[in-house]
Order: structure tokens, then sequence, then C-alpha cells
């Protein structure tokens, strides 16, 4: 029985209450990148307050020959996306030759699909060499950020922060392999559900999605404007409102 108030008001608040205790960490050079859906809200707040560009990350779980919800591993989204294999499951299951490449092969389309759906098909952002901020709106069994985290480093990532408003001490403490940083708000013990946490956990859609990623984008195109013309030694053009 949990008799504690929710911490969070909604996915914004979590984000601004995120970003307030990044500021005391210094993170240059960074990408932050949202694992859809839910943590898109929450990641739209960080990367405002880091001055970064946001992308989104996606995690598809390869699952085993007639249990989808066994995993053999997972793809992870980005420039150049990234198989993490769970090598003791596969020993396990032994799935047929070409069955984990031909299941790479349809969550990649799978990927590519919802990129256009979110972005347009615009291309992963570069994570090699920069500080990567991996956001969801709380951890549960780690599963899905665990995979983001162990893919980034393949992909050459410079440093791998896991910033999340909520999660079991557990699991958190069981992400220091895969993390050189992790920033969590709330850990609370007994932990149940991510949504307890919140006053307002209502299911993020789609179309929030798109438009907070298209605010992004604009933010960052504003922000390049202003440092080319600083660059350039012109005055900086007038900015429209976030």
């Amino acid at each position: 029985m949990i008799d504690r108030p929710p911490i969070f008001t909604d996915r914004r608040d979590a984000g601004r209450q995120l970003a307030e205790a990044l500021r005391r960490f210094t993170i240059d050079d960074p990408v932050v990148l949202g694992l859809p859906r839910g943590g898109v809200p929450v990641a739209f707040e960080v990367a405002d307050e880091l001055g970064a560009p946001l992308d989104v990350i996606f995690v598809r779980k390869i699952g085993a020959p007639g249990h989808p919800e066994l995993g053999l591993g997972a793809l992870v989204d980005g420039v150049e996306p990234q198989v993490v294999i769970n090598r003791d499951v596969v020993e396990l299951v032994a799935p047929p030759d070409g069955y984990v490449e031909q299941e790479v092969r349809r969550e990649l389309e799978e990927i590519g699909r919802r990129r256009q759906l979110y972005l347009g098909g615009r291309a992963p952002v570069a994570v090699r060499d920069r500080v990567a901020v991996v956001v969801d709106d709380g951890v549960a069994t780690g599963g899905t950020v665990r995979a983001a985290l162990q893919g980034l480093k393949t992909a050459g990532a410079g440093r791998r922060v896991l910033a999340v408003p909520v999660g079991p001490p557990d699991v958190m403490r069981g992400l220091r392999d895969v993390a050189d940083e992790i920033v969590c708000l709330a850990r609370p013990e007994p932990f149940i559900a991510v949504g307890l946490w919140y006053h307002d956990f209502t299911q993020t859609e789609d179309d929030e999605v798109v438009m907070l990623l298209a605010r992004a984008e604009q933010r960052t195109a504003r922000r390049r404007t202003v440092e080319s013309g600083r660059r350039s030694g012109g005055a900086p053009p007038a900015q429209a409102p976030p």
C-alpha cells in the first residue's frame, strides 16, 4: 500500500524537474534522446534546458521464434542501428540460421515507418563522440533503457547519461554498468509502477510526439542561426517565441 502523494504533476513537469537536476552537470555537445512515446515530453524539457537537439531513439525487441515476448536481443535505432544480443537466451533457444537477421530487417522497416511518422523520415542525430542523454518518463524493469545504452556505446557515443524522473532502487543500481552517469530524481520503495508517481499519466499520443519534435527542431534551427551570426560578427536575428 502506497500512501505517499505523486511526485510529478505530469510528464512536462517531470521534465522540468529533471532538467533542473541536470544543470549541475557539465555536459558538452549533448544530444537528448527520448524513448517514444512517453519519454518525449520529458525529453523535450531536458533538451530545452541543455540547448541540445532532440531526437527519438527506438528500441525494438527481437523475439524468439514462437515466443515473441522472450527477447533474443534488441535493435537500437541510430545513424548505424545496433543489434544488442542476449547470448544466454540465444544459446538456450537456438533459433534457426538466419532468423535473427530476418527479424532485424523486419524491425528496421518498423523503425523506418515510425521515424517517418514522427520526423518525416529525418535521419537520426549523430551520437559518435557526443554526450548522449537518454530520457524516459520512468524506469520499471530497465530492459529498454539498458538496450538503448548498450547500443549507444557500440555506436560510439562519447558519454552516456541516463536521465529519468523515477525508477525502483534495485533496477537503477543495476543500470550502473551501462551508463556513465545516472540522474534519477526519485527511487521510491515500494515502487509498483511508474504511473503511480504522476498525478496525470495520460498516454502520450502520436500527435503530441510529432508536435514536440517539430518544435524542438525549430528551436535547434534558431540556435544554429544565432550561433552562425555570432561567429560571423553579425547581429543575431530576432527569435520567434518558443
